[in-house]
């Protein structure tokens, strides 16, 4: 009996030890963390969040400071709203927090594997980044593909002079979307993704599928009693979309393999590249021996998905924002039209090179990604341990850089709210912002390791589709405001999309194409 006690006494001891110093390590955490909300009991700040994130962390970020922390379900997260904040993140701690965030849908969508833009920082994603840079995504590459982009551009005003001309209402963001996925399944796999329209919608709805699994919140990431779950149907329309994306990728790879093996046969000039598309050089790669990296289809089916996602929303939810300011705004209107008249003149289309001589055309894409980033929260993780504004950040603590907030900081931008493109203009030191992640009160493609790699495709995409937009049509809604203006709500989203779709007439104002 007295061994009995004896043991229940040192049990008890070692239990209460234990619980002690628990609660000693999260007391002491929790004060090393920035300031935080009241959470509540297992979903923590889920409940603060909303449709729209950014915003509500924005809001969160005017009470409590520029760092906060704060707890979703399980996962640690802390969330930085100013550019002083973004600067020391990606300036000191780049290495520190150049991880991302994992979720269900990412992994299906992945098949399981690393894909790219949410790989985990090393040799494999290191290796894509540089082939990223000197051969998917680079100058050369892009120059070579200009005929393409130059060519769906003209056929997007074709498209819009028909409508004109039947008087027919256009959903403007629905036909951008189809600019661009045609300008980047081409680039990727030299051709469309299918041979008629209604296969194009079948696409894009594909496209706008992965969007929507990627930026919305699964409770089975963040409870933990919740992963085995499935409560949101996630994990089966992850496998959806990857099942249908699979299938349309096997048959062009086994298009281009046998393209491939025809040439070798019949001893093409293999050195000549310049058709070769991101899937020819994908091949190329996995078929290289001595390749530092081997890539398996799997890797290469990820890779083009990402690729084709991520190029095809963006750059159309900021060609839409854009013409919506326009429309609201007449004065910038008149102002980039007469700008482009004097430069281009009004019997031919606008090109990618005479961009760099059209400023108020670059201020107006400026302004419109300051106010409608199409990435509104850059997502990060801690891969070790880091010292932030004197708060320590735990590795495996996920990061949000609020975008949408820096962009309307009122210690940066006067008049933050309103939509002024020459605040980028004149001789001070906004003229020579720039959006490629070097100025961080604008960081609308991220910076550092993790800045988004496609930036100077979206941004030869967007100057050059806005400014035909300009050029070539006045634009009438089919239904406005109470003021008679566009309404600039924002929807949910991974990209910033607009509430409610902007439905114009286009009205020609001039003909570029004698054909025409």
């Amino acid at each position: 009996m007295a061994d009995f006690q004896v043991c229940s006494v040192f049990f008890i001891w070692v239990v209460s030890m234990i619980l002690m110093r628990a609660i000693f390590r999260k007391t002491k955490t929790k004060s090393l963390l920035p300031p935080s909300p009241l959470a509540l009991p297992i979903i923590g700040h889920l409940h603060l969040l909303g449709p729209l994130p950014h915003q509500a962390l924005h809001k969160l970020s005017t009470s409590y400071g520029p760092l906060i922390h704060i707890r979703l379900g399980s996962v640690r997260c802390v969330v930085a709203s100013s550019p002083e904040i973004a600067r020391e993140i990606i300036k000191n701690y780049d290495t520190c927090l150049c991880g991302r965030p994992k979720s269900i849908a990412i992994n299906y969508l992945s098949y399981g594997l690393d894909g790219f833009l949410f790989a985990d920082y090393g040799p494999y994603w290191r290796f894509l980044k540089k082939l990223c840079v000197s051969d998917l995504l680079g100058g050369r590459t892009l120059n070579r593909f200009l005929p393409v982009r130059s060519e769906e551009v003209r056929r997007f005003i074709n498209f819009m002079l028909r409508k004109a001309n039947e008087s027919e209402a256009v959903n403007v963001g629905g036909a951008l979307t189809r600019l661009t996925n045609n300008v980047i399944s081409r680039m990727t796999m030299s051709q469309k993704c299918s041979n008629n329209e209604e296969e194009d919608d079948e696409v894009r709805k594909l496209v706008k599928a992965v969007f929507e699994l990627i930026g919305k919140m699964n409770l089975a990431d963040f409870i933990w009693f919740c992963k085995k779950l499935d409560l949101q149907g996630f994990e089966k329309k992850a496998k959806e979309v990857r099942d249908k994306f699979d299938s349309m990728m096997e048959r062009i790879i086994k298009e281009h393999e046998e393209a491939r093996r025809i040439k070798r046969e019949t001893g093409g000039d293999d050195e000549d590249d310049a058709v070769k598309d991101f899937l020819d050089i994908l091949l190329e790669v996995a078929e290289d021996e001595s390749s530092e990296i081997k890539l398996s289809r799997e890797n290469i089916k990820s890779f083009i998905l990402e690729i084709f996602s991520a190029g095809t929303d963006t750059s159309a939810s900021t060609m839409e924002w854009a013409l919506a300011e326009l429309i609201n705004h007449p004065d910038a209107m008149k102002k980039a039209r007469e700008e482009i008249d004097l430069v281009v003149g009004r019997s031919r289309l606008v090109e990618e090179s005479d961009i760099a001589n059209l400023p108020y055309l670059q201020a107006i894409v400026k302004e419109t990604m300051r106010l409608h980033p199409n990435g509104p929260l850059i997502m990060r993780e801690s891969i070790e341990n880091c010292t932030i504004q004197g708060y320590e950040i735990p590795a495996k603590t996920r990061l949000f850089i609020n975008v949408w907030a820096i962009g309307r900081d009122p210690n940066h931008w006067e008049n933050p709210l309103e939509f002024r493109p020459e605040r980028f203009l004149g001789e001070d030191e906004k003229k020579q912002l720039d959006v490629r992640g070097q100025h961080f009160q604008l960081l609308p493609f991220g910076g550092g390791r993790r800045a988004c790699p496609g930036m100077s495709l979206a941004l030869c995409m967007i100057h050059k589709a806005v400014a035909a937009m300009i050029q070539c049509f006045e634009w009438k809604l089919s239904d406005s405001g109470e003021d008679g203006t566009v309404d600039m709500e924002e929807g949910p989203g991974l990209t910033l999309p607009r509430a409610h779709p902007l439905i114009c007439y286009p009205v020609t104002r001039l003909t570029p194409f004698p054909s025409f």
